[in-house]
């Protein structure tokens, strides 16, 4: 590969809605030590990823910069091929299939990819396609929460039908856990198909008065709260969530109960990326993890991905295909 090669991003210089994507031809990055270039087949579009573009919350802004963009390009999810190996990488060789997560930088919205030959990258179990091991980034969040769990305990997931709350179910049985699973009329048969061991209709049923109690909570959508929830938790059961809350109140409730000791709220924050990615990669080839899709959409299209993903209305994953 040339110095002058070149290839498509999606390319962002300021917080805003989806119309402030463009595609663009820029350098293909080159990998140093330690690094492996990707070729991507495959990547996502998610909640991370529309909220980062918006700079939601706006505190996030500390990370992502205060008043433009650090990043130029989005894209947590990928999958694809190693195209390049920066000196001393072993773990990996050329031509292998791999998938994995990029939290740190994203930068999977384009044609290639450098990354960390240590950091979250597995090699693609068996004959999964490149648009269905792109899986990490809902199940690593799920998994912040589900890493809670212990064997025979009870768990009830409010919103498991979107990426991070299907990976959730699935996760959760990984662990041993009873799962009871809440999702309306359309998705039914999802929560089955994943596992849920008890599977209820909020259109039909206010799951907070089914008169049952849980070890854990978990709002994978950010549409409930602790106040209206916690009549289902154990006398030291949790209740987690994916979202801030009415009001900030989930991240307030945490700092109250982590200072009174009794953690009863979390807003956790997933760690161990490569570990994790890794362990994902071992449940997939064992059959018990599988990614559930929406919709597909090709790179050049991205803009409308993100704002039907903003419409909050999709099941599982959006896939960007890439080559």
């Amino acid at each position: 590969m040339t110095d002058a090669a070149m290839m498509k991003a999606v390319v962002f210089h300021r917080y805003g809605p989806p119309e402030r994507l463009s595609l663009r031809e820029v350098p293909v990055p080159r990998p140093v030590q330690g690094e492996i270039l990707v070729r991507i087949r495959a990547t996502t579009v998610n909640r991370t990823d529309t909220a980062t573009l918006r700079a939601h919350p706006f505190f996030a802004r500390a990370m992502t910069g205060l008043l433009r963009p650090k990043m130029q390009t989005l894209g947590m999810d990928f999958a694809g091929i190693v195209d390049g190996l920066g000196v001393g990488v072993t773990a990996f060789q050329l031509g292998d299939r791999i998938f994995g997560i990029s939290p740190d930088v994203f930068g999977a919205h384009a044609e290639y990819v450098c990354l960390s030959a240590d950091g979250p990258v597995a090699r693609i179990p068996g004959d999964f396609r490149f648009d269905e091991a792109v899986v990490g980034e809902g199940a690593w969040y799920a998994s912040s929460t589900t890493g809670l769990l212990s064997e025979g305990q009870r768990c009830l997931i409010y919103g498991a039908s979107g990426a991070i709350g299907t990976a959730a179910v699935q996760l959760a049985k990984s662990r041993g856990a009873e799962v009871t699973a809440v999702v309306g009329q359309r998705h039914l048969a999802l929560a089955e198909r994943l596992g849920a061991d008890k599977i209820i209709n909020y259109e039909d049923e206010n799951f907070t008065e089914i008169g049952e109690t849980f070890d854990l909570v978990f709002d994978a959508v950010g549409k409930t709260s602790w106040f209206a929830c916690r009549k289902l938790l154990k006398p030291n059961g949790i209740f987690t969530a994916t979202d801030l809350g009415p009001y900030w109140s989930n991240i307030l409730l945490g700092m109250w109960f982590g200072i009174t000791s009794s953690r009863r709220v979390r807003v956790p924050y997933p760690e161990d990326p490569p570990g994790f990615v890794r362990h994902l990669a071992n449940l997939m080839a064992e059959g018990r993890f599988r990614g559930v899709f929406d919709r597909s959409y090709p790179l050049e299209n991205i803009v409308e991905a993100f704002r039907y993903v903003e419409t909050g209305q999709k099941t599982g994953i959006v896939v960007i295909n890439v080559q």
